[in-house]
């Protein structure tokens, strides 16, 4: 072993005690992010570290390494002598959202003649969820339904790490829907254009997909900007 290798490998034998702590950290953040992107957690709302600890059976320190994580994520926000809370997206983050949602989601549509059926079978499924939602007129389940066809757009590149992205980006967009006022309002427009985009799609007109989808953004962004604005 050289003296160079021997220096790196004990600096990392010093840190192995944080490897299993930072492992369940980011457990416990997937598992708080994942109930943004459900809606269950809304933007200001306190989290109590003693409740959360109890409740997912972590240590303290492992809570506190998760609200790292999700903090860097900007779906958190720590103020000095209020504690953790839910971070409320601003005008800014709504736009580069967008800018970011464009170029991922735009691009992974593109490769839908190469997709395996099983990623193609799952933005139809999404689709499905936001209709059968609507009827039913589960509001909730249609926004949840939403983030998962904007989800199996991005999966049709096939990317492990654009999957990951698109997750914290939706997360943090999830938030900004909060305060949107009746939800059925703001979803109902964007059922028919989730369907648009599937059905051309489906029909092959690949550009009337993508020409679909930039018109999505397009009045997502600034459906969402004027409601921040409004509220």
């Amino acid at each position: 072993m050289t003296s160079v290798e021997g220096g790196w490998l004990a600096a990392l034998a010093k840190d192995r005690g944080d490897i299993d702590r930072s492992s369940t950290a980011e457990r416990v953040a997937d598992k708080i992010r994942t109930r943004v992107l459900d809606g269950a957690i809304e933007p200001g709302q306190p989290l109590n570290e003693k409740a959360l600890g109890d409740a997912l059976r972590v240590s303290r320190n492992t809570l506190r390494e998760a609200f790292r994580l999700l903090t860097h994520e900007r779906l958190l926000v720590h103020e000095y002598s209020k504690g953790v809370s839910v971070r409320k997206p601003d005008r800014h983050d709504i736009e580069d959202l967008y800018a970011a949602r464009r170029v991922i989601e735009g691009g992974a549509l593109r490769c839908w003649p190469d997709a395996t059926e099983k990623a193609r079978s799952a933005v139809r499924d999404a689709v499905a969820l936001g209709l059968s939602s609507a009827e039913k007129e589960d509001w909730t389940t249609v926004g949840t339904a939403n983030i998962r066809f904007h989800q199996a757009i991005t999966a049709l590149a096939g990317s492990a790490r654009l999957d990951e992205e698109i997750k914290r980006l939706l997360a943090e967009l999830r938030l900004a829907f909060h305060v949107m006022g009746d939800p059925s309002d703001f979803y109902v427009g964007y059922i028919p254009l989730n369907r648009l985009i599937s059905t051309h799609l489906d029909n092959g007109g690949l550009r009337a997909a993508e020409d679909a989808l930039a018109d999505y953004f397009d009045r997502a962004e600034k459906h969402v900007v004027d409601g921040l604005s409004g509220e």
